[in-house]
C-alpha cells in the first residue's frame, strides 16, 4: 500500500457507503500533501434506517480495525448519521486520535435564509436524531426548519445514481425538494453525505432562488486545522523543495463485506480517482 511504502501516516475517511467520496475529493483538493484511505462500509449499509445504539457499536467497532489495519493520523467520519450517533463514543475509545466528523450545515443556511425558512434533508434516523434538535435550537433561533427524511435517495445513490440518467436522478429528488420549497425554503441543507452525488440535481429541481448547502468546506477546513495543530500536517514537506504533483496517486479505496465486489464500486473509484477496491476485514 503506498501510505505504508512512503512511510506517511494516513488520513482514513470512511462512511456507510459511497456518500463520503466528495468529501474525499475536496480533502485531496485543499491537502495535496497528504495519503488518503476511503473506506465504504457496504457491510454496515445502510446506517439511516439503524437504532443510534446500532450505529454507535458499528462505528467504534470499524475504528478500532482500522486503528489497528492501517494507523491513521486521524479519521474523518463522512457521514452525518454516524457522526451524530457515534463520534462521542469513538473518541472516546481513541484517545489522543483526531477524529473529525461531520455536522448539518444548519448554522450557515439559517444566517444566510432570507425567507426565514430553511430545509434539511436528512436520513430516517438523522432527522429525528437529538443532535440536530441540539443544531436547530442553538443556530436556528428565530428561524422554521423543515426536515425530510429522505431514506430512498440513499440506496439510489449507492445502486445506481452513477449509471443514471439526468431526468432519473431529477424525478427521484422531485418530491423531497419540491416539499421543502413549497414550505417556503430557500436554503436546503443536505444532511446525509450521500445526497451530495444529487447536489446539481437537487439544485435544478429547486430553481433560482434557492440554495444548497453541504459541509464539506467546513469539515476540510476542520481537519486541516487539527491537523496543523497535533504537528501532523503533511504540507509541509513540499515547502522545502518537494513539487506538489500535478497528478497525485489514487488513494487506496476499502470495502467491508464479503466477495464478489460489485461492478458499481469499480466505477465510483474510477469517478473519484481511487484504487480499484479491495476487501477489508475488520479485526
Amino acid at each position: 500500500m503506498r501510505a505504508e511504502k512512503n512511510g506517511r501516516r494516513p488520513i482514513l475517511i470512511f462512511d456507510s457507503g459511497v456518500g463520503g467520496l466528495p468529501y474525499l475529493d475536496n480533502a485531496r483538493a485543499e491537502l495535496p500533501g497528504e495519503d488518503f484511505i476511503y473506506l465504504a462500509d457496504r457491510a454496515g449499509f445502510p446506517y439511516g434506517t439503524k437504532s443510534r445504539e446500532e450505529v454507535r457499536d458499528i462505528v467504534v467497532g470499524l475504528v478500532g480495525g482500522l486503528v489497528a489495519g492501517y494507523d491513521p493520523k486521524a479519521i474523518v467520519i463522512a457521514c452525518n448519521t454516524a457522526s451524530q450517533a457515534a463520534l462521542a463514543a469513538a473518541r472516546k475509545a481513541n484517545p489522543g486520535l483526531p477524529i473529525v466528523g461531520t455536522v448539518p450545515a444548519v448554522k450557515p443556511a439559517a444566517e444566510s435564509t432570507k425567507s426565514g425558512v430553511i430545509g434539511v434533508m436528512a436520513t430516517a434516523g438523522a432527522v429525528e436524531d437529538p443532535y440536530l434538535d441540539e443544531l436547530v435550537s442553538r443556530h436556528a433561533v428565530g428561524v422554521r426548519v423543515v426536515r425530510e427524511a429522505a431514506q430512498s435517495l440513499v440506496a439510489f445513490v449507492e445502486k445506481r445514481s452513477i449509471d443514471a440518467s439526468a431526468g432519473e436522478r431529477r424525478a427521484i429528488v422531485e418530491p423531497f425538494v419540491r416539499r421543502l420549497v413549497d414550505a417556503g425554503a430557500d436554503e436546503i441543507v443536505l444532511a446525509c453525505t450521500h445526497f451530495l452525488h444529487l447536489r446539481n440535481d437537487i439544485a435544478a429541481v429547486a430553481g433560482d432562488g434557492v440554495k444548497v448547502v453541504d459541509s464539506r468546506a467546513g469539515v476540510v477546513k476542520r481537519l486541516r486545522q487539527v491537523l496543523t495543530d497535533c504537528g501532523l500536517l503533511s504540507f509541509g514537506e513540499f515547502a522545502r523543495g518537494e513539487a506538489c504533483p500535478e497528478h497525485p496517486e489514487p488513494s487506496v479505496f476499502l470495502l467491508t463485506g464479503s466477495s464478489p465486489i460489485e461492478p458499481i464500486y469499480s466505477r465510483f473509484a474510477s469517478a473519484f480517482g481511487l484504487e480499484e477496491p479491495f476487501l477489508f476485514s475488520r479485526r
